[in-house]
């Protein structure tokens, strides 16, 4: 499929979302978010693609925030239609997606740029990566689940620090705070997102996507996450990737995991 403001392309079972303007630094607006949200549902219905990494044209940026341009005369109306609509396509989409995603974090991830990265499953950053959420200083919030997902990842007072200042963080503090997995050189960062990615590539997909899916479950409001965890691992017992692998293990060699 052919995009304007993206790049896609899938090889050896990962695919790669590059999102695509530059002279933006990749700045997120309704269009994109929408070729995003297209894009991570194509890959996730590919059965060949088994791990999804997205990260930002040129070594400056991921996503350097929403295009302000785009909605600086909405009307509260407008404004909380913008939010809603965004969430439901892309970030919590991208969240709740049974493929793995891994944000390969190059540059400046702000606004709705580490929004997008926090509802990616994990994150890597290259060491030239600065991260915030600055939209106090523009008289709104973080409307993407920058609210939620930040104090889930951070804790909620550096969170509060983060939000409150509208300062930005560099990647050896986010990975200290545990924003980010891993902090690796700029030049090496999506060949390294590809090694993790590797080592996905040799599990059960099935597992995984009922383990995104437990997980997820401990930070919904209403569910008990031990009990989904303990839906989950019972189904997993009726899949053939259990059978696969649990088979492979007594016969002491390497699982080939059709996937279902």
């Amino acid at each position: 499929m052919n995009y304007e403001n993206i790049l896609a392309e899938a090889e050896g079972g990962i695919g790669i979302i590059t999102i695509n303007r530059p002279t933006k630094l990749n700045a997120l607006n309704k269009a994109t978010i929408e070729e995003l949200h297209n894009a991570f549902k194509t890959f996730n219905e590919d059965t060949a693609v088994k791990v999804i990494i997205v990260t930002g044209s040129g070594e400056k940026a991921f996503v350097a925030g929403a295009d302000i341009a785009e909605f600086a005369n909405f009307s509260v109306e407008e404004g909380e239609k913008l939010a809603a609509k965004g969430q439901e396509l892309l970030f919590d989409f991208v969240q709740n997606l049974a493929t793995p995603v891994i944000a390969a974090v190059n540059g400046f991830a702000l606004g709705g740029g580490l929004e997008l990265a926090m509802a990616a499953h994990f994150r890597i950053a290259s060491d030239n990566a600065k991260m915030g959420l600055p939209e106090v200083s523009l008289g709104v919030i973080p409307g993407y689940g920058g609210t939620q997902r930040l104090p889930q990842l951070v804790g909620k007072g550096r969170a509060m620090e983060m939000i409150m200042t509208a300062g930005m963080i560099g990647a050896e503090e986010a990975k200290a705070w545990g924003l980010v997995n891993h902090v690796v050189p700029q030049p090496e960062l999506v060949e390294y997102c590809k090694g993790l990615a590797g080592k996905i590539l040799k599990n059960s997909s099935v597992a995984i996507a009922k383990a995104i899916k437990a997980v997820n479950a401990n930070y919904e409001d209403g569910v008990n996450g031990y009990e989904a965890e303990i839906k989950a691992f019972g189904e997993s017992f009726g899949t053939e990737d259990f059978k696969e692998g649990t088979t492979a293990f007594l016969e002491k060699r390497k699982a080939a995991f059709p996937g279902k």
